[in-house]
């Protein structure tokens, strides 16, 4: 009985130990992802995204969320990839169906990892995580307002 007990025990320790140890590693990419959005902004949100690959022949899965915006804010985001992402993080930014903004431009083959935003009116805009060429991976998102 005693042993059942401790076995049950031991268990239990090991499973909220890795949770903590997952729990940092988590919190470590995104204070790093904080970081490369500069010095003169204020951290608001994040975004963790983990994808599976597309498959065949449909269309590559996205991370969507709406966010409210205030008109005159500047707001920077910034996108990074995990350490074990197979595919590289896009981010988008829609103002209803128009895309705004976007870490990538596929015509040019620019990529910013961070980018600035000057909102022009108070409304509801969506961000959208994808990987490039619809592979899998994970990756965390950031929305600041910059300082002025």
């Amino acid at each position: 009985m005693k042993y059942n007990f401790l076995h049950i025990l031991l268990m239990l320790c090991a499973l909220i130990s890795v949770d903590n140890i997952i729990a940092q590693d988590l919190d470590g990419d995104i204070q790093k992802c904080a970081l490369t959005a500069g010095n003169d902004v204020t951290y608001l949100k994040d975004f963790v995204v983990k994808l599976d690959a597309a498959p065949v022949n449909q269309k590559p899965p996205v991370f969507r969320t709406s966010l409210a915006l205030r008109k005159g804010v500047i707001y920077r985001f910034s996108v990074c990839n995990g350490d074990y992402s197979d595919g590289e993080a896009v981010l988008r930014l829609y103002d209803e169906a128009n895309l705004l903004l976007s870490t990538f431009y596929p015509e040019t083959g620019k990529e910013y990892k961070s980018i600035s935003f000057l909102c022009q009116k108070s409304a509801a805009y969506t961000v959208v995580i994808s990987f490039k060429e619809g592979k899998k991976g994970n990756a965390v998102g950031i929305l600041s307002y910059v300082n002025k």
